[in-house]
């Protein structure tokens, strides 16, 4: 993921900024959860990304991802409408419980731009559905240059999407968060209908990291810069986090990406560890790196 990558991540400031007063607001309506539900994955699970992840002779690479992590953010879809028998494929061979989070694909966001799209949003609505249960959010990814002045073609589009499948959409272009009326009119479509306000935390942008949910579910992009600082900041997340359940917060939905993606699993491990210390819950910690608690060095 090469999105908001900097040649010298050491000179950002990764602070995460303070939760936004309106998801305070929002999340006063939420009763605090006896249990909250945790998803974390990568991107991806093919061998050429994820380097060093599999052991050796591993014949099928998602059966053994989905025994590791119990989600993947489902990129692959973004570039190619699969088949409803290739999701069914993927919904076989994972476990119980095992959830994928697919990005609709680039012709919707990017080449039609949410023109004209009923037809092949209803495609991939339909493939997407052979997943079952093991459907998670499905996430709009704007592109960079897709502005407010689009709102409109944004707004019917989230006002036409099914009431029951749950939607996040990540907006990139910077006016959306450096205009507070634009902001304003963003988020409250959004919590109107329901809709996930995706949070992206890369080292180039960091008015991304509005902390403006817009329901009960935290869908967080982390990118790593493939330097040690990327720990650190995964153990800032884990008290963000604990802040947004303490105040009613029950669907955590956390992605970890990096700039060279072979690291991610042992960042994930690395997090997955914290947070089952900090919520009491049973996550498994991927096997390649659950056996040692030292950390390779990402310099």
């Amino acid at each position: 993921m090469k999105f908001g990558k900097v040649d010298n991540p050491d000179k950002i400031d990764f602070t995460l900024p303070k939760t936004h007063k309106d998801t305070i607001t929002l999340f006063n309506g939420f009763k605090k959860p006896e249990k909250i539900n945790v998803f974390i994955g990568c991107a991806k699970w093919n061998r050429a990304d994820l380097k060093g992840f599999y052991p050796r002779g591993t014949k099928d690479e998602l059966e053994y991802y989905s025994k590791q992590f119990n989600s993947i953010e489902l990129n692959a879809t973004f570039y190619r409408n699969f088949p409803a028998q290739q999701f069914e494929k993927w919904y076989s061979k994972t476990p119980d419980k095992f959830k994928f989070f697919p990005k609709l694909g680039q012709e919707i966001s990017h080449w039609k731009r949410l023109n004209g799209v009923a037809e092949v949003v209803n495609s991939y609505l339909y493939n997407f559905s052979n997943l079952q249960e093991k459907l998670g959010t499905i996430f709009l990814q704007l592109h960079a240059n897709f502005g407010p002045k689009n709102f409109d073609k944004l707004q019917n589009f989230v006002e036409s999407w099914p009431k029951n499948t749950p939607l996040a959409v990540e907006v990139r272009h910077k006016d959306w968060f450096s205009d507070k009326a634009i902001a304003e009119d963003f988020y409250q479509l959004l919590e109107e209908y329901n809709v996930a306000n995706v949070l992206v935390d890369t080292a180039g942008r960091r008015d991304m990291m509005h902390m403006r949910l817009t329901n009960n579910e935290a869908f967080v992009r982390y990118v790593g810069a493939n330097h040690p600082t990327d720990y650190d900041r995964l153990d800032d997340w884990v008290n963000k986090l604990n802040e947004w359940v303490s105040l009613g917060l029950q669907n955590v939905h956390f992605f970890i990406h990096q700039n060279l993606e072979k690291e991610s699993p042992l960042l994930a491990a690395h997090f997955i560890k914290n947070l089952n210390s900090e919520f009491d819950l049973n996550l498994r910690i991927p096997n390649s790196v659950s056996s040692s608690d030292s950390q390779i060095s990402l310099l």
